[in-house]
């Protein structure tokens, strides 16, 4: 994959000034740039060579899902000399119900000023808003949200508090994958006739106040300042994407 062409463009895209730091891209990139699945519901797979990610997304300031969120700010932190970014698949566990998933969430292990990161702006309604610390049982509070990473085995496991209780998003095993196994889940995830993806359309953005997520099928979920539920009726696709509208707590 080649490197980003604009750097300037992509900053000024997601309204950051240069120099910044790893952090500060991830959640400006987060809460700019929206989740969508415009394409594969039209039928046309998204290209992910880094001129078409940023003809997409930065120049025409369109949205994207995992694979082109993800490979996007890869190829910026790349761009801004961070240590190490390395690609990893996930299978979504969300509305899961213990059987397994085909490997079709990507994210990134971004190592920054000797640091160790999971990096994930792609996940849609509920995702991180900033890079959380690879490592186990570390919670991080994030705009009021809260996250963690737990070990199963040869798993981790990315977990959100909600409704009293810890969800899990994704389970993935830390090694790294070719472009061609992107290629490939990417391939898979826009055409497979029972991908929600192909089957239904949705778009959302996230800031740190409000995550808006409309399909189909819309709800609401305000969440308290401890990050529990008020009211929760999520419908969740088939790969676990998230098809909710929820509230969060304005904080920091």
């Amino acid at each position: 994959m080649s490197s980003l062409k604009n750097l300037a463009a992509y900053l000024a895209r997601i309204n950051v000034v240069s120099p910044t730091t790893f952090t500060q891209v991830h959640r400006a990139h987060a809460t700019t740039i929206p989740f969508e699945n415009f394409d594969s519901y039209s039928e046309t797979i998204a290209s992910l060579d880094t001129v078409s990610l940023e003809k997409k997304m930065v120049a025409l300031e369109r949205g994207g899902y995992c694979f082109e969120h993800n490979l996007l700010l890869k190829a910026a932190l790349e761009a801004l000399g961070v240590d190490e970014v390395v690609p990893m698949l996930a299978r979504v566990r969300v509305g899961a119900n213990g059987e397994p998933r085909p490997l079709n969430h990507l994210l990134l292990r971004v190592i920054a000023d000797g640091t160790t990161w999971l990096a994930d702006v792609g996940f849609g309604g509920g995702g991180l808003l900033d890079p959380l610390p690879f490592e186990p049982d570390q919670v991080s509070v994030q705009s009021g949200w809260q996250y963690r990473l737990v070990q199963e085995k040869k798993e981790f496991v990315l977990q959100a508090w909600q409704d009293g209780s810890w969800t899990d998003f994704y389970g993935f095993v830390p090694e790294p994958v070719d472009m061609v196994d992107i290629e490939v889940a990417n391939w898979f995830t826009a055409t497979h006739p029972e991908s929600p993806f192909v089957t239904g359309i949705f778009a959302g953005r996230v800031d740190r106040c409000l995550s808006l997520f409309a399909s189909d099928t819309a709800v609401v979920i305000e969440r308290t300042l401890d990050g529990s539920a008020a009211a929760s009726a999520a419908r969740r696709g088939a790969d676990g994407a998230p098809h909710t509208s929820g509230f969060g707590p304005c904080e920091p």
